[in-house]
């Protein structure tokens, strides 16, 4: 027996069960418990696209609310942002066609990257003067929008979205 078999055996052996693999003691283990047990990928797309859909479908009422005055407007009465008007109507064309974009899976990195920075500029430049944390400045929401948009961004839209049809379409 060579100085490298002797070790891997060793290594092998546990102190309790002589001769028994380590593989063979876990053997017994419910799935949940395994180490290195992973999500199956299409539930990992089917999550990143539901919370793409629900977070993208938010964010567009949000700019109908202020692009033309859905859903009681941004005072309730039905007041739409002045057509032009920085940076609220802009922030309107935005959220709607960006978030729509988003929404159907179209084009979505960039629509999503886009909204993130929106977003992002949002927090900084309204909520962040009125206190450090957002739970004072009121800007959960708006740094909310922008973490689950970067993650789009980067992760893709998941499962259920135009963009992945597209990919098909130029594969074949």
């Amino acid at each position: 027996m060579t100085a490298t078999t002797a070790t891997t055996a060793t290594t092998a052996n546990t102190a309790n069960t002589v001769g028994t693999t380590r593989d063979e003691t876990t053997t017994h283990r419910e799935p949940s418990v395994r180490r290195g047990a992973r999500t199956p990928q299409w539930a990992t797309g089917a999550a990143i696209a539901a919370l793409r859909i629900v977070a993208s479908f938010l964010f567009l009422l949000h700019g109908l609310q202020g692009l033309v005055g859905a859903f009681g407007g941004i005072d309730g009465a039905g007041t739409a942002m002045a057509f032009g008007a920085w940076p609220g109507w802009w922030a309107g064309v935005i959220e709607t066609g960006a978030g729509a974009l988003v929404l159907l899976g179209l084009f979505s990195r960039p629509a999503a990257l886009l909204c993130s920075g929106a977003m992002a500029y949002a927090y900084f430049t309204v909520h962040q003067p009125m206190g450090l944390l957002p739970l004072q400045n009121l800007g959960e929401q708006a740094a909310l929008y922008s973490w689950i948009f970067l993650l789009i961004a980067v992760a893709g839209p998941g499962a259920w979205a135009l963009d992945n049809l597209r990919r098909r379409g130029r594969k074949s």
